[in-house]
């Protein structure tokens, strides 16, 4: 019999082992490891330099700019149009 239960906590042990490794780790080691993960990409990232933030910062004004002017002129021939069917 004491073989048996030296077999059978050993392979209780096992089990036990098998556990712990398909257990899910908690929220702070799930935590703590997507902090050092988006850390470590946030190395590899080429940040732009400030002539180049610069730059395309001015071009998104300018083009905001054309586009609302568009949108304006578009809106006011359609107000127009409009007015003629209407007869107002």
């Amino acid at each position: 019999m004491a073989e048996n239960e030296k077999v059978e906590q050993a392979a209780k042990a096992k089990k036990d082992k098998k556990s712990e490794k398909n257990a899910k780790p908690s929220f702070f080691e799930r935590a703590g490891k997507w902090f050092r993960d988006m850390k470590s990409e946030l190395k590899k990232v080429q940040w732009p330099t400030r002539k180049q933030t610069i730059n395309n910062t001015l071009i998104v004004i300018a083009c905001v700019i054309v586009v609302g002017i568009f949108i304006g002129l578009f809106d006011l021939v359609a107000q127009e149009g409009i007015r003629l069917l209407l007869g107002r």
